[in-house]
């Protein structure tokens, strides 16, 4: 089992990315959202349109993406996350395509906010040994308990950005600003009074598999689109190669499937806050009901 099958209403009323709106033309694309399969293209007023069988969903073209929602209550984008350094003129707005992972796209948003990997999976890049050690930082929830952040996070890399010039000690703030949405305020190398914003906007298209669509909204002026895609591109492979290969596919919710330690503090804090809010959409069954259900090799299936 790859976690929860069918769309919780938490997950449901969320606004997903599909694809690049640049990308886009006329002839429909067909993908996959909470299971369910839905097509879009731009219609004849060259307008972002997309379907979810003969039902016309709500649509944005938001961040250099096409957004859309399965919910059909209200077609509101007030759950698009909101990023204000998005209309400053002077940063260069990036769209890094759309990348397929076979993982829970819960277990996508969870590998973005865990610095420990870096020295490991990113080695001469994010991070490098000796320089292994997570300092503490901060856990809050903000705008009234919709999203959770985590500041004062420092953590040493060789090459912060394609613009970076030997290693630097990097400032970054983590926004979990929806269940399948998060960013990183990270250090600028071109300008050390403000800080570049990636995010990760994941879709979700069945329990165990997702595409992740970073967009990065940087000071940097003088790479080149192709090069900045490029080096964001290699970082988030070299991520998919560990996420799908973590078991269990379906990301655990409760505190006794996975031992934490201090540096995934955010993390204990995001899966307590999925579950708090009721989303259930490639997470796992509880360590209790899993004992209850043994594996087929009678072996314990908690790590």
């Amino acid at each position: 089992m790859h976690g929860s099958q069918s769309a919780d209403p938490v997950s449901t009323r969320q606004w997903y990315p599909l694809g690049v709106v640049e990308n886009l033309t006329s002839t429909f694309i067909e993908t996959c959202l909470l299971g369910q399969a839905v097509r879009y293209r731009l219609d004849e007023h060259g307008h972002t349109e997309a379907f979810s069988g003969d039902r016309l969903l709500s649509s944005r073209a938001v961040y250099g993406l096409l957004w859309t929602t399965l919910d059909t209550e209200c077609g509101s984008d007030d759950l698009i996350p909101c990023i204000p350094e998005a209309d400053e003129a002077d940063r260069n707005l990036v769209c890094c395509g759309s990348i397929a992972v076979k993982a829970s796209g819960l277990r996508v948003v969870e590998n973005f906010l865990d610095m420990a990997h870096f020295p490991f999976v990113h080695t001469n890049i994010l991070g490098a040994e000796p320089h292994t050690e997570v300092e503490r930082y901060t856990v809050e929830t903000r705008a009234e308990g919709r999203e959770i952040w985590a500041t004062e996070c420092r953590f040493f890399q060789p090459q912060a950005a394609l613009s970076a010039e030997g290693g630097l000690m990097t400032d970054y703030i983590y926004r979990i600003a929806a269940p399948f949405s998060t960013l990183l305020y990270k250090t600028s190398p071109d300008d050390p009074e403000r800080k570049d914003v990636i995010a990760l906007f994941v879709q979700p298209m069945t329990a165990g598999t997702c595409r992740a669509h970073p967009v990065m909204f940087l000071l940097d002026n003088d790479s080149s689109h192709d090069a900045l895609v490029e080096f964001q591109q290699m970082i988030f492979l070299q991520d998919r190669v560990i996420l799908e290969n973590q078991p269990p596919v379906a990301m655990p919710l409760d505190a006794a499937s996975e031992i934490p330690t201090l540096a995934d503090r955010s993390s204990v804090a995001y899966r307590r806050w999925l579950k708090a809010q009721g989303v259930t959409f490639g997470a796992g069954p509880s360590a209790s009901a899993r004992s209850s259900h043994p594996s087929p090799t009678g072996l314990e299936t908690a790590s």
